[in-house]
C-alpha cells in the first residue's frame, strides 16, 4: 500500500511532462504540415549535384595545368 504512495506522484509527474512536451511542440508549430515528409522520401532530388570533395577538386586542377 506505501508503493502506491510513490508511485502515483510518479505517475502524475510524468504524465504532466508528456502534456507540457506535446503542448510546446505544438506551440513551435511541430505538427503544421504532415504531408511534407512523407512525400518527400517518394520525389527523387535529380536537380542536385553531388559534390566533388577539396581533393578531387585539386586533382582535376593539377590534371588540366599539365
Amino acid at each position: 500500500m506505501s508503493v502506491l504512495f510513490i508511485m502515483i506522484p510518479a505517475a502524475l509527474v510524468l504524465a504532466g511532462i508528456g502534456i507540457v512536451a506535446f503542448v510546446l511542440a505544438v506551440k513551435s508549430g511541430q505538427f503544421d504540415d504532415l504531408d511534407t515528409p512523407a512525400l518527400r522520401a517518394v520525389f527523387d532530388d535529380d536537380d542536385t549535384m553531388p559534390m566533388q570533395t577539396k581533393n578531387e577538386n585539386s586533382e582535376q586542377d593539377s590534371n588540366t595545368d599539365a
